[in-house]
């Protein structure tokens, strides 16, 4: 299993990013995926999660209407997209998973930087 984020960067406040997280080694289409991040200092938050079927959507507090989190199952891959960024969403993102029916375990990627700062 791997997921491979990319898209992260430097972006002024009130900026765009688009994440991207491309993931291999498993049914990408029958499974849920998240977005988290971590900002130094802090423990990591959930961000964002969509579902397998359906797409449903949720979303931390912090960035409801700002961010969206897609899918493209041809892809196997899911994005994140984050518009009219603050400093305080300034962390490291990772995009993650689990597998498993009975044992349940977890994966993670590597991790994007975001930086919005001016």
């Amino acid at each position: 299993v791997q997921l491979v984020e990319s898209g992260g960067g430097l972006v002024q406040p009130g900026g765009s990013l688009r994440l991207s997280c491309a993931a291999s080694g498993f049914t990408f289409s029958r499974v849920g995926m998240r977005w988290y991040r971590q900002a130094p200092g802090k423990e990591r938050e959930l961000v964002a999660a969509i579902t397998s079927v359906g797409g449903s959507t949720s979303y931390a507090e912090s960035v409801k209407g700002r961010f969206t989190i897609s899918r493209d199952n041809a892809k196997n891959t899911v994005y994140l997209q984050m518009n009219s960024l603050k400093p305080e969403d300034t962390a490291v993102y990772y995009c993650y998973t689990r597998l498993g029916d009975g044992t349940v375990i977890s994966y993670w990627g590597q991790g994007t930087q975001v930086t919005v700062s001016s």
